[in-house]
């Protein structure tokens, strides 16, 4: 299997999760924002990452978006399972959606601004900076979005708080749900506010990277040193 993705894209994180999960060789393709929808319009008719390329036969030739691919995964091997038994499905399947929907656009706003503002010192290379600034353009980043932003991941973190007394959001073992959390929320790991105000967040975070053999996102590795 093939990963069409940004490095540094947390919704490609949620993919690659996935993939360890579920044991799962791949290789990824990183492609470079703005020329990548060259390759992507013509194949999938959206200019999105992350895309699987299954590359079997009787399998679809592609799957778009990191919902999708959870879909696809769970369809292509069983075992071991991202969802909980039958009567909690819809709630993991409602709790990813909320994440995937709302959440990890909040954090995408949130990290962008932070890091071409205080955290600019992460990387302040020409390049980098173009990118962050184009980003913000594209997203229409500015106060009063991030703002808002701001307050839907204050929300999410109180619906999150059952994950400081157990190890899974729903059920007994891990779930959509945790995967898309686990990832969406990963660019805060950089932003010291949170690390310092929610500290199991990231106890839950590194735990699912863990599970998943998936290295640990950046602001994270740091505390393994």
């Amino acid at each position: 299997m093939l990963l069409l993705q940004f490095s540094t894209s947390h919704y490609c994180r949620k993919a690659r999760l996935a993939l360890g999960y579920k044991g799962i060789s791949y290789k990824v393709e990183n492609l470079t924002p703005g020329l990548h929808r060259l390759k992507l319009k013509p194949m999938t008719g959206l200019s999105t990452v992350p895309v699987l390329l299954p590359r079997e036969s009787g399998k679809a030739e592609y799957i778009a978006d990191s919902t999708e691919i959870l879909k696809f995964l769970e369809s292509y091997r069983s075992q071991p399972s991202l969802l909980p038994p039958p009567e909690q499905q819809t709630a993991a399947w409602m709790l990813e959606d909320w994440l995937d929907e709302s959440i990890g656009t909040a954090t995408r706003f949130v990290y962008y601004d932070f890091r071409a503002g205080v955290g600019k010192q992460i990387d302040p290379s020409w390049s980098s900076q173009i990118l962050i600034q184009v980003v913000r353009r594209q997203y229409q980043i500015n106060a009063a979005t991030v703002h808002l932003a701001k307050e839907r991941i204050k929300l999410a973190l109180a619906v999150l708080q059952p994950w400081q007394e157990r190890p899974y959001l729903v059920g007994e073992s891990l779930t959509v749900a945790d995967i898309a959390a686990a990832a969406l929320l990963s660019p805060l790991a950089l932003i010291p506010e949170y690390r310092q105000e929610y500290p199991w967040l990231f106890e839950r975070i590194k735990e699912i990277h863990e599970i998943c053999r998936e290295p640990l996102p950046p602001g994270l590795v740091e505390v393994e040193r």
